[in-house]
């Protein structure tokens, strides 16, 4: 790789489609703009807290990106190569699944390729459904003790998880976060490893320096990764704690703001 090359990531939700509105497919002018950065020699990574088995096909079947930094971090991959992964402590995962069930609360499991979720947790699986991630890809037959887990997820249908959420916050050695809205679903992960550190290796492995790197996001799990890139492009629908550190702020999803920015700032 050249030093001239560009390394660029992309938030998915909020950044690339928007399921708020049930738009769960990327804009036709988006994908063009992205496919142009590619053919000009640049690298384009999804940089997203999800796992790769939640992953719209069109998000890795399609010529749009060379990588992915994933769960937050704790999975970077290059094509069909993982380049770094950083799995959970197995006896904290078992610790908190065990707590988990003694709170009726679900959870489901996240690994490098594969995501593992009990047959009998029809909560999740709704919730997965509505925002067209195909369950059946699903692994609902496990062993616990042999699965690899960089980033667990939870669902309740108690605000807090009946008072769990608090405590998986306050784990040592975690972090994560709950949503802000109705306080139903969290995410857990290890609290050394964010969007930047990720994004860090993945510049790393390419050669390409930190300030030929740029990123597009809107949420509070963007900040670290805003905070590593040469250049922030934050979309005009970004929560305000992300406006605030932003290089340069585009339109909003619903008006492409991604194929704005592209043009604007890296073509």
């Amino acid at each position: 790789m050249t030093q001239e090359k560009k390394a660029v990531f992309f938030d998915i939700d909020g950044t690339l489609i928007n399921i708020m509105k049930g738009q769960t497919q990327i804009a036709p002018a988006v994908k063009k703009a992205i496919r142009t950065l590619r053919a000009a020699g640049n690298c384009t990574f999804i940089a997203s807290g999800r796992p790769y088995a939640y992953l719209d096909p069109e998000l890795v079947q399609q010529d749009l990106f060379d990588g992915y930094v994933l769960m937050n971090g704790a999975v970077v991959l290059l094509g069909d190569k993982t380049i770094y992964k950083q799995m959970l402590p197995q006896e904290t995962v078992e610790q908190i699944a065990a707590l988990s069930e003694q709170h009726g609360v679900e959870y489901i499991l996240e690994g490098p390729r594969n995501v593992y979720l009990k047959p009998e947790y029809k909560l999740t699986e709704k919730f997965y459904r509505s925002i067209d991630v195909d369950v059946t890809q699903f692994v609902r037959d496990y062993d616990l003790a042999k699965v690899p887990v960089a980033k667990m997820e939870f669902a309740s249908e108690d605000p807090g998880g009946h008072g769990l959420f608090d405590k998986l916050l306050a784990w040592p050695g975690l972090t994560g976060l709950m949503d802000p809205y109705h306080k139903k679903n969290m995410e857990l992960y290890a609290s050394d490893v964010t969007k930047g550190s990720g994004i860090l290796h993945a510049l790393a492995y390419l050669g390409i320096p930190v300030e030929r790197s740029f990123a597009f996001g809107d949420g509070l799990n963007d900040i670290e990764m805003m905070t590593t890139v040469g250049t922030s492009l934050v979309m005009d629908n970004a929560r305000p704690q992300l406006k605030a550190i932003a290089d340069h702020i585009v339109p909003s999803v619903d008006e492409d703001g991604v194929a704005a920015g592209i043009e604007h700032y890296l073509l």
